[in-house]
This record gives C-alpha cells, sequence and structure tokens, in this order.
C-alpha cells in the first residue's frame, strides 16, 4: 500500500528540512508536520525512574509496571533509538512504548537511557550500558516481579542494533540469554542492504529529512565507532556469528531504507535455525513508534501489539 494518506498529506511541509535541522529553529511552514495524528493518553501505568550501575557510571533507566496486577510477569527491557546519537526516555519510542507494552501485555518493561554516542563517547560504551543493564535486569527479576522464563530484550532502530548486541555479547559471556529478541525497523548492517528497485524509487520520493541514505549510513556508523574501516562485528550484528540466539520479533516500516536491513537480518537467523516472525508495518516509515498509538493511524498500535505478542 502507498505511505498512510494522513502521513502523506504532510510530506510537502518538510520537503525542504534538512537532516540535522536545529529543533528550536524548525520553520512554520513545517510546524505542522510535528504535530499529533489524534488525541493520545498515556495508559494507566505505574513509572518509576530508577539509576543502575554500569562500567561507565550510572545509567538512568525508566520501569513501567500494569497497575492492579500481581505475580510472576513478563518482563522487557527496551531501548529506544535515535541513530546512536540522539533519544531519551521521554521519547514516545520509549515513554509510550515502554507504557503501552507493559498494558498489552500485563508486563514489567524497563526503558533504558544508555550514553549516546556524542561528546567523545564511541562504541563500546552504549554496548557496555545495555549490556550491564541486561545483566542487572536479570539479576533483579525476582524484585521486579519479572518471570525469568518470559525476560526478553528489544529497542528500536539503533536501540534493535544494541539489544542484539548486546544479546552476543551475553551469549559469548556465558551469561543467561533472554528468551526472545523484540525488534522495530533494526539498523544491524554496514552497509546497509540495497531495497528492491520498485521500493527505492518509491523511496526516494520522499523528503531527505525521512531518508537513510548511504552517505547519511556512512555518517552514522562513523559517528559511533569514530572510522569507517575494521567494523567489530558485535557494532553491526548482521556482520556477526548469529548462532544460539533467541527467537526473534521483527517489524519492520514499509516505506524505509532500513527495511532490507531488518528482513536481511530474518535470512541470516533462518539460515542459523533461530524462530523468527516478521511483520511489515504498511504505509508507515522509520520511527513509526515516535507516534503514539492512535486510531487514526491504526498500524502504530499493531506494532506494539506484535512486540507485546512476542513476550
Amino acid at each position: 500500500m502507498p505511505v498512510h494518506p494522513l502521513i502523506a498529506a504532510r510530506l510537502p511541509l518538510i520537503r525542504d528540512l534538512q537532516p540535522g535541522f536545529d529543533v528550536d529553529d524548525v520553520p512554520e511552514s513545517a510546524l505542522g508536520w510535528f504535530a499529533p495524528f489524534g488525541d493520545y493518553a498515556l495508559p494507566d501505568v505505574a513509572v518509576e525512574d530508577r539509576r543502575i550501575e554500569g562500567p561507565h557510571g550510572a545509567i538512568p533507566i525508566r520501569i513501567y509496571r500494569p497497575v492492579g496486577s500481581s505475580g510472576p510477569r513478563p518482563g522487557l527491557l527496551w531501548n529506544h533509538g535515535g541513530g546512536f546519537t540522539a533519544g531519551d526516555l521521554d521519547m514516545p519510542e520509549a515513554h509510550v512504548v515502554g507504557a503501552e507494552v507493559a498494558v498489552r501485555a500485563g508486563a514489567v518493561v524497563v526503558s533504558v537511557d544508555y550514553r549516546l554516542a556524542v561528546g567523545g563517547v564511541r562504541y563500546p560504551i552504549p554496548v557496555d550500558d545495555v549490556a550491564a543493564a541486561w545483566d542487572w535486569f536479570r539479576g533483579a527479576t525476582g524484585e521486579l516481579g519479572v518471570d525469568p522464563a518470559h525476560a526478553a530484550i528489544g529497542g528500536a532502530s539503533a536501540g534493535a542494533n544494541l539489544a542484539v548486541a548486546a544479546v552476543l555479547r551475553a551469549r559469548d559471556a556465558g551469561h543467561p540469554l533472554p528468551t526472545a529478541m523484540l525488534l522495530a525497523y533494526p539498523a544491524l548492517h554496514f552497509p546497509t542492504p540495497a531495497l528492491p528497485d520498485a521500493l527505492a524509487a518509491e523511496m526516494r520520493e520522499l523528503p531527505l529529512l525521512l531518508r537513510f541514505t548511504p552517505r547519511m549510513i556512512t555518517d552514522i556508523t562513523a559517528a559511533y565507532l569514530g572510522r569507517i574501516t575494521d567494523i567489530p562485528s558485535n557494532l553491526m550484528p548482521g556482520l556477526a556469528d548469529l548462532t544460539r540466539l533467541p527467537p526473534a520479533h521483527i517489524v519492520v516500516s514499509e516505506y524505509d531504507d532500513l527495511r532490507a536491513s531488518g528482513e536481511l537480518f530474518v535470512e541470516q537467523l533462518t539460515e542459523r535455525g533461530i524462530p523468527v516472525e516478521l511483520t511489515v508495518a504498511a504505509g508507515m516509515l522509520h520511527g513509526h513508534l515516535n507516534i503514539p498509538p492512535v486510531p487514526e493511524l491504526p498500524e502504530v498500535g499493531r506494532t506494539i501489539d506484535f512486540l507485546a505478542a512476542g513476550l
């Protein structure tokens, strides 16, 4: 299907807005792009901010618990996206997703505010934070009320990359593995695999702000790693040995340059005998979990339901 009509109607507003724009200097003509698509209220969920220890200092986390339930529940350690250099616990991809999955799956969700690759921070520091958060999460299942047999890890975009990288590290260290990986529009390869010709042609019609061109992927990788040569395998997990990983539930956006990375990862996991389930968010762009799940855009809610079902 084409880009969802509500989103497509707004595309002209950002046709001239360039990547890396100053959020404090967005032209008035583009402000409509950022307007809500409908009324949304966070579900009834208990939220707790906390800090845990990591190898580079304290790591902020946010814990979401459904109200009025007790006993061992599924658990999810969740990591937001942002190209390794942006994002925080307040963005919808972290805050809304954490609350919605907690309620829809009756689960405890812990969102991780890992260090970003800015101000001299480079790989492997963000992975160190996520790996430390996973080790803490596994050790805190009793305190959190999480059933260890249903303890998953996940993330969106760069956060999905970090989640898989942390799983690879846990596997290689002989640490407990998650029971599932829940990945939304993941970025797992460098270079990014090419899209089919027809979809690539459609992507070229989108505003540059919504694209992940080869040049952009090179720049993102350089910002994260500090170079574009000698790529460590768990920096881009699609380059790694994928044996003995847990089952994966992967959602890709229909109109996304990174869709090919998620779909190739499905093939790679399948080759290694890893159970994997894939769904395509019809009409959606990369980062669609930064739109709250409103009736006007049902695919957003369907994505959250898909992730919740993976628990």
